[in-house]
């Protein structure tokens, strides 16, 4: 498993490194549309809808929305709206995570509850990505931040975990993840946005602003994490796929991403970092 996971690292890595830094704008989109795409196939079976001509057509779904969000994403007011309602989804989830035994039972009103969630948050995603690319000041920079953001901060919270982990930070979703690792995940984002502000040549409260920034994505990535560790735990499952071996499926490997990238969003447009 440990040689998998390296091997498919080892090949993950690269591509999406070239991905974001070389790819044009639409092939970016385009790119990010079949990630997002994957992930709708696997949410709809987390979700679960069990037919698989429904799965199609919530994939269908998913689809025709991301098609919309690419024809308005020049729109501040519809990049504004979604951002807006991506955070709302986010405090939904928070709550959630909070009461885990909701949503447990199959039933058509918590399968539609989880295929709406999962149509905001993927598109939310899609759009905060391809929204960042774009931006003609360090567009695919901003979204190589972002990634490297996430996994620092998993680094930090995984030696921290398990050199200090005591305190389970929510035992009936994910009960390896502790309040230790949090806090080394928190360190070690604040240490990473720091450097990379001051590169930025950001002082003052801006820097320290985008410190907090940058803080608050982490805490929501922990969320997104969170989230599929929840809906994994009621559908009784391991991973969400089978499409990366050793990692497990796409959900599995941007399940906090989710969550940070239109958070990331949000907090510099509102410092001003980056515009519509």
């Amino acid at each position: 498993m440990l040689r998998q996971r390296i091997l498919s690292a080892l090949v993950m890595v690269p591509l999406v490194v070239f991905s974001v830094l070389f790819l044009d704008q639409a092939l970016f989109a385009v790119l990010m549309g079949v990630v997002v795409l994957i992930g709708a196939w696997e949410w709809s079976a987390l979700t679960p809808l069990q037919e698989t001509g429904v799965r199609y057509g919530y994939l269908g779904l998913i689809f025709s929305a991301t098609v919309v969000a690419w024809y308005f994403a020049a729109s501040e007011v519809f990049v504004n709206s979604v951002l807006w309602l991506a955070m709302a989804w986010w405090l939904f989830v928070l709550f959630w995570i909070t009461r885990p035994d909701i949503g447990r039972e199959v039933s058509s009103l918590h399968t539609t509850m989880k295929a709406i969630l999962g149509l905001g948050l993927l598109i939310s995603t899609w759009l905060a990505l391809v929204v960042l690319h774009s931006r003609p000041d360090q567009g695919p920079y901003w979204v190589m931040f972002v990634l490297v953001l996430v996994w620092v901060a998993d680094s930090g919270a995984y030696f921290s975990g398990r050199a200090f982990g005591r305190n389970k930070l929510a035992p009936a979703v994910s009960p390896g993840k502790t309040w230790e690792g949090v806090f080394g995940a928190l360190v070690a984002c604040s240490l990473f946005a720091y450097a990379y502000g001051r590169f930025l040549d950001l002082r003052g409260a801006l820097l320290s602003s985008f410190v907090l920034v940058c803080v608050v994505t982490v805490l929501f990535s922990i969320a997104g994490d969170l989230l599929e560790s929840l809906l994994k735990r009621q559908r009784a499952v391991k991973d969400s796929g089978t499409l990366i071996p050793g990692h497990g499926g796409m959900l599995d490997r941007i399940d906090s991403l989710l969550a940070a990238a239109p958070v990331f969003l949000f907090g510099i447009r509102w410092l001003s970092l980056i515009h519509i």
